[in-house]
């Protein structure tokens, strides 16, 4: 594994083998894996699950890290050929190359900006830093959100066991603001690669997630005998579901109009996790990948019953990051 950039491309063994060094990870915190390792956490989005567990991770390895908030104040140009007359003073080609020399590894948090889809689904920046980078690059939260996913499904197996033919109601739920198709993108593609039957749940086919993660999601599906398929019928996608995994989401259709015409219809409230449609699972455990609204997008009663694992899951974050730090650079 040369970067960290997603779950796409890693294969079923990998990820598993993620999860189960995580695992001993939780188990014995503290190592020197890192040692003697330096790493640069690159943070044009305020964080902080992510700042706080990777800085604590780097260090129960006995590594150091850096932290650089370039939101707002370095704006980095990362189109190539690129006439630079605006308000980016670097390149990525520089910025990238002269962190390397500095550093052993650089982890990315760059949001999309939701002005134009069509550019904004490439990546950019983060693909501009691994372009030019000369070490090992992690992606802390760009247009899919990995980190997070491994801490969904480390958090999955340890209360359900194998995730094998598990069905996963992976549901949007309410938002008054249109929020990243991130972590949903991720938790599709984390979920269907390790074998789990997925229904998305959202409010209409504007909804749907963008084709090219609906897509690689029915690909990994289809390679584990699952099936991934989408409903707008709330108690069709609860019905027998074994997990239930909520967030949030903007239509990509909408991406780039004012905030004001992108605002979400007071109708959808109704898709709200609560009581009643969890009582449609079987025994479904909840989870969410904070921050979280609560009784906006999901009632008290369900966030902190006994099958909420928004805690379990976000402690994760920490194990997680320290077995794909490992598997880069480590010891």
């Amino acid at each position: 594994m040369q970067h960290f950039l997603g779950t796409d491309d890693l294969t079923k063994p990998q990820i598993q083998a993620l999860l189960d060094d995580a695992r001993a990870l939780k188990a014995a915190p503290q190592n020197d894996r890192l040692r003697g390792k330096r790493c640069a956490l690159l943070f044009f989005n305020p964080s902080l699950r992510t700042r706080t567990s990777f800085q604590i991770g780097i260090a129960d390895l006995g590594g150091t890290s850096v932290v650089l908030d370039a939101a707002g104040t370095w704006p980095i140009e990362v189109t190539p050929g690129a006439i630079m007359d605006g308000e980016a003073e670097e390149h990525v080609a520089e910025a990238a190359r002269v962190l390397s020399t500095y550093v052993d590894l650089i982890a990315i948090r760059a949001f999309p900006k939701f002005q134009d889809w069509s550019v904004e689904r490439e990546d950019a920046m983060l693909h501009g830093f691994v372009k030019h980078a000369t070490v090992p690059v992690i992606n802390m939260e760009t247009i899919v959100h990995p980190c997070q996913e491994l801490a969904m499904l480390l958090a999955l197996q340890e209360r359900h066991g194998s995730l094998e033919g598990k069905k996963l109601c992976l549901t949007w739920t309410y938002h008054p603001k249109p929020l990243n198709t991130a972590v949903a993108n991720s938790a599709l593609l984390a979920a269907t690669k390790m074998g789990m039957d997925v229904t998305l749940l959202c409010p209409s086919s504007d909804y749907i997630l963008d084709d090219k993660f609906m897509e690689a999601g029915r690909r990994f599906a289809e390679a584990e005998g699952q099936g991934l398929r989408v409903t707008h019928d709330i108690a069709e996608a609860y019905s027998g579901a074994d997990a239930v995994y909520a967030k949030s989401w903007g239509r990509l259709d909408q991406i780039g109009l004012p905030m004001e015409q992108r605002l979400t219809p007071d109708e959808f409230r109704r898709f709200r996790v609560d009581e009643e449609k969890m009582a449609l699972t079987n025994s479904a455990t909840f989870s969410h990948c904070l921050p979280m609204r609560r009784n906006v997008k999901v009632t008290d009663a369900v966030a902190d019953s006994e099958q909420s694992l928004i805690i379990q899951e976000a402690e994760n974050r920490l194990h997680v990051q320290k077995a794909v730090l490992s598997a880069l650079i480590g010891s």
